[in-house]
């Protein structure tokens, strides 16, 4: 463990940030990263539990080993923290930029509200081992003379490439736009998790054997049927990209969009890539003195408002239609499970107006064009209550509500009816395959991360990717060393 008294003697520290009047001003991470010694000291502070409830089933979804990499950052062992911290765990700078950290929810001394600062030790372990220059490519010593391709360059399909092209397979990796990490590059703002991360990583999987395709949309460009026939095995990764009908009147507008319509068109400016490129047809997106309204309470929404500042947006509000959660909540009934209480994103934090239990009811135009949203209060029960309609000045609207499931079109059209989904109480649908043998409905075919499981977490993708990856090698070899 850390310090044995450690807990009792250090307060919980994070890193810092920049002013949010300096943030504002630029897309990059703003995070302000703490000593070697000051990371130390927080590392100390871990209890190494009887029952470490951090890493797994309840905290980390990977499992990450995380009193033992506490205790060698304490010991000042970076190198060891970060192998161990590896054998679980593809790409800890990633998880460490944005996760929301549900093992810290988990931690023992979250019983007391000063949770160990697990993510901020990750994130510095992650970062330590780039500046002792450990992440090196690791090429199987053997080849295994079978050939997967994985559709999809996201967290969950760079997993299990990385995990499949070290088990000695060769690996292809198909991505349909220009660059690799899906959603993780395009989807999540550079001020999050700035995308030279992402670059590191693909150019040690090239190292390893992991071969990129760009460009190439499976269903389009190259058919499921031919990747069948050239591969021994086909995993498709693709993220939930359709977003959840909103239902809201007059949301053809003018001024309305669909909120990753609008990050990743950011992402793409920021790449130094074009906005209209991708098929994209509609108009550019622009924040820059308009009044912004966003639909919706989740990470998503909160990326927008951080968007619109840093465009120079001259008032952003957020709409939730939950009502708001308590500042704290009873720890007897919901440790060490992810609490509902009131929590300020960084974005939210930048100045954005915050509205809760309010029903979006319609966007009001003249001429086409966005001019306002109605809105109104809700009961318990979410129904709007008469008499407490009103309108909020719009420019620009965002819906933020989430997302469906995979996109219909391109692989999974190809793939044909022989693909089984499911469906939630919500209605959003996945592909059916269970989470232990990853395989699909069609022959040859897996899934794994948000097509497999719908909307989630980058961690729960990154768990996706390696547990898909041991079932094919288990598959297609008959053993595996490909761990659990």
């Amino acid at each position: 463990m850390g310090k044995v008294t450690g807990f009792l003697e250090i307060d919980r520290q994070t890193h810092k940030y920049q002013p949010a009047s300096d943030r504002i001003r630029h897309f990059r991470e703003f995070t302000l990263p703490m000593s070697d010694e000051e990371v130390g000291k927080q590392a100390a502070r871990c209890m190494d539990c009887g029952i470490p409830y951090c890493h797994g089933p309840t905290g980390c979804p990977v499992h990450n080993q995380i009193p033992d990499w506490n205790d060698l950052v304490y010991q000042g062992d970076w190198e060891t923290a970060a192998r161990n911290l590896h054998s679980t765990n593809n790409f800890p700078e990633f998880t460490g930029r944005i996760c929301p950290a549900p093992c810290e929810e988990a931690c023992t001394l979250n019983l007391e509200d000063t949770p160990v600062a697990i993510k901020t030790v990750e994130q510095a372990i992650a970062d330590k081992a780039y500046q002792l220059g450990l992440i090196k490519p690791q090429p199987a010593k053997e080849k295994s003379g079978r050939k997967v391709a994985v559709v999809g360059s996201g967290p969950a399909g760079m997993a299990a490439a990385q995990q499949l092209g070290r088990a000695g397979h060769e690996v292809h990796v198909f991505e349909r736009e220009s660059r690799p990490g899906g959603l993780l590059r395009y989807g999540i703002p550079d001020f999050k998790m700035e995308k030279h991360w992402i670059d590191r990583r693909v150019e040690q999987m090239k190292g390893e054997g992991v071969t990129f395709f760009c460009g190439v949309e499976i269903g389009r460009h190259k058919k499921v049927a031919e990747l069948q026939a050239d591969y021994d095995a086909v995993l498709f990764c693709g993220g939930a990209e359709a977003p959840r009908d909103s239902g809201i009147p007059q949301d053809g507008l003018t001024g309305v969009f669909p909120a990753m319509n609008y990050l990743v068109q950011q992402n793409r400016r920021v790449g130094g890539e074009g906005v209209m490129s991708a098929g994209w047809q509609g108009p550019e997106i622009w924040a820059g003195g308009k009044h912004v309204v966003v639909v919706g309470g989740g990470d998503t929404a909160s990326d927008c408002v951080g968007t619109a500042f840093r465009q120079g947006a001259v008032k952003v509000t957020q709409l939730d239609i939950r009502p708001q959660p308590p500042k704290t909540e009873n720890k007897l009934e919901v440790w060490p499970y992810w609490a509902t209480k009131m929590r300020t994103s960084s974005s939210q934090a930048e100045g954005a107006i915050r509205e809760f239990q309010v029903a979006t009811l319609e966007f009001v135009g003249e001429d086409g064009q966005l001019v306002g949203v109605k809105c109104a209060e809700v009961d318990a029960s979410r129904k709007p209550i008469a008499g407490t309609e009103f309108v909020i000045k719009a420019d620009l609207a965002f819906i933020a509500i989430g997302f469906a499931g995979p996109l219909e079109d391109g692989f999974l059209a190809d793939a044909g009816q022989g693909i089984q989904t499911k469906r939630d109480r919500r209605g959003n649908w996945a592909i059916a395959a269970d989470d232990t043998g990853y395989l699909t409905s069609v022959d040859k075919v897996y899934a794994a991360g948000d097509a497999r499981r719908g909307q989630s977490l980058v961690v729960w993708a990154i768990r996706e990717g390696r547990q898909a990856a041991r079932a094919i090698d288990l598959d297609l070899m008959g053993t595996t060393t490909l761990p659990l």
